[in-house]
């Protein structure tokens, strides 16, 4: 009881930092990837175009990253299975064709996640799980940057993460979010999340323009995706420990009561035995 408590006040420290990092930088991310999708639907420029195209015209051979981002540790819950079931049906039904050709890589950012996929005999191409051990923004870009240059390069045709986005403590939204190629303005209407349709002055120009804020809001997109899934596992963990708190306090009071009965027993039979001795004499 006491192990857990103290990792419940752990996460709970933790949890009140990264809360504040994520709740902040959300309406800033959202602005940004909104103009950009903005942009990029009314602009057919070289860097929208290599940012948005899928280079194969069969979907089956379409080379893919698959990222689960999880948590390095356990207690925490349901927290790394449900990206790791996600994970699974992701690989046994929407790119199961692609990856019977050879075509999905995993990239684990999760140690739990990277075992599991592993000793179930799925090919895990590697892993990023020094992200998670002191997430910064520094460290996301070199990521981001990575994950770029693979898909300008054609490595890979699509980039998906599957992750934990945060909603409170107690609740985290399971997520699967394409990160390359960015989704048109088009698509986006059509899944009823319209981007900005606010009409600019542009200065300089918007192939300029572009070429700036394509990468940095990406990275952006990237960094709040680790931090996401970051917050919603403190989250996770201080709801699992408080619950093992509270089972241990429970199981504490019967462990109480059972003493207390077994002790007033023993003294019982001691009376008994005195009481006993002294008849006899």
């Amino acid at each position: 009881m006491q192990n857990t408590s103290a990792m419940k006040m752990v996460s709970a420290s933790k949890l009140r930092k990264s809360q504040t990092a994520i709740l902040a930088l959300r309406p800033y991310a959202s602005k940004l990837h909104g103009i950009m999708q903005n942009l990029s639907g009314a602009l057919q420029s070289s860097t929208e175009g290599v940012y948005a195209k899928i280079h194969k015209e069969n979907p089956e051979d379409e080379k893919i990253l698959l990222i689960p981002v999880a948590s390095n540790k356990g207690l925490c819950g349901v927290f790394n299975v449900t990206v790791l079931r996600e994970t699974i049906n992701a690989i046994q039904n929407d790119y199961k064709v692609q990856y019977d050709k050879g075509n999905v890589d995993i990239l684990c950012i999760s140690k739990k996640i990277e075992e599991t996929l592993t000793f179930r005999k799925y090919r895990v191409a590697g892993n990023q799980n020094e992200l998670l051990d002191n997430l910064t923004y520094d460290k996301a870009v070199a990521f981001a940057e990575k994950l770029m240059n693979d898909f300008v390069e054609e490595k890979y045709d699509r980039i998906v993460f599957i992750y934990n986005q945060f909603k409170n403590a107690g609740t985290q939204i399971l997520t699967k979010e394409q990160f390359l190629p960015i989704v048109s303005q088009n698509v986006a209407e059509a899944d009823n999340n319209p981007a900005d349709e606010t009409e600019y002055i542009f200065q300089p120009s918007k192939e300029e323009i572009l070429n700036t804020l394509i990468p940095k809001t990406l990275k952006l997109q990237l960094y709040k995706i680790l931090l996401d899934s970051f917050t919603s596992e403190h989250g996770a963990r201080m709801v699992s420990m408080t619950q093992a708190t509270d089972n241990a306090a429970e199981l504490l009071k019967e462990l109480n009561l059972s003493y207390n009965k077994a002790r007033q027993g023993a003294i019982t039979n001691e009376i008994i035995e005195i009481v006993g001795g002294a008849n006899a004499l």
